[in-house]
């Protein structure tokens, strides 16, 4: 058991409000006495951990906000502001830089920021950012995780496993197109297709840790199996040429960083959701992850994404 998973089941008896979800969800949604919902949500990046000691200061802010707005796309949320914690390490540079970046991220995505606090940090640290996210659940409610059916078919909503190589080309270990290079830096929020798959899902998941892993945790808190087809998993072209045998699926399914959504569909609604997604899969009774391709059964590789410290 990693050291983040052993966290969370201590902490959990102490998240006792409906609203908590018993922690198996990225976010948390309370009930609002003035209509909708709301969505809270809260990610932090560390350096060296979630990004690059060389990224940009003006890509890491994007990246922060968008990956607080991915688990609101998860929820199928209206994004209404960000309040954002910082730590200064006494670089002044950086600061400015990351808060220019930040103002694009905010005016792109159409969020303000609405406030949040500062730490000084001991000199040479690793800079460490968090960001709370809250937005307004969609009319008929957020999916929750732990809703999936036996039955239910897995979708996802486009292409995996390009940051895990935009990474890789960031890390200089390999060249590649500027394309995948952006998508590690510069991920996309799918807010959109949150807001129109929230109504078809029972429940419905970023792919942040890698499309393995954050499609097994919504079968196991839904005390289900999920079965997953890696040759349907979406790929890029530019992902296609590095590979796209058993191998080069596999890396991609357990990559991470592509903040894509995955959903558990009804059948009564594959149709619509088509339109906004591919399916890849369906979950069925029992547990664990299950894999084939056109050649048949895959064991299911030992690391399944990324975790903190697994043992």
């Amino acid at each position: 058991m990693s050291d983040e998973r052993r966290l969370i089941d201590a902490l959990r008896p102490l998240a006792g409000h409906p609203a908590a979800r018993g922690l198996a969800d990225d976010a948390a949604v309370l009930p609002a006495p003035f209509g909708r919902d709301l969505v809270l949500t809260h990610d932090m990046l560390v350096e060296g951990v979630h990004y690059l000691a060389t990224d940009p200061p003006g890509d890491v802010a994007w990246k922060l906000l968008a990956v607080n707005l991915s688990d609101l796309a998860a929820k199928g949320a209206d994004p209404l502001g960000v309040l954002m914690g910082y730590g200064l390490t006494g670089n002044g540079d950086w600061d400015k830089a990351f808060v220019e970046g930040l103002g694009r991220a905010l005016a792109h995505f159409e969020v303000p920021l609405l406030g949040g606090d500062t730490v000084a940090q001991p000199a040479g640290s690793a800079r460490v950012l968090g960001l709370t996210a809250i937005g307004q659940a969609p009319p008929g409610g957020s999916p929750d995780r732990r809703g999936a059916k036996a039955g239910d078919l897995l979708f996802a909503t486009g292409p995996i496993g390009d940051a895990g190589l935009g990474l890789r080309i960031a890390s200089g270990e390999i060249e590649g197109p500027r394309r995948l290079f952006k998508a590690y830096r510069l991920p996309m929020p799918r807010l959109a297709e949150g807001r129109a798959l929230a109504p078809l899902a029972h429940a419905m998941a970023d792919i942040s840790d890698g499309l393995l892993i954050d499609a097994g945790r919504i079968a196991s808190a839904s005390g289900l199996a999920v079965e997953i087809d890696l040759d349907r998993v979406p790929l890029s072209t530019e992902c296609r040429d590095f590979g796209e045998d058993r191998a080069a699926r596999l890396s991609a399914a357990t990559a991470g960083d592509d903040y894509q959504l995955v959903a558990a569909i009804p059948p009564e609604h594959r149709e619509a959701a088509s339109a906004h997604a591919v399916e890849i899969g369906r979950f069925t009774v029992g547990s664990g992850i299950s894999l084939r391709d056109s050649d048949g059964n895959i064991p299911p590789p030992i690391r399944l994404g990324f975790e903190h410290r697994p043992d």
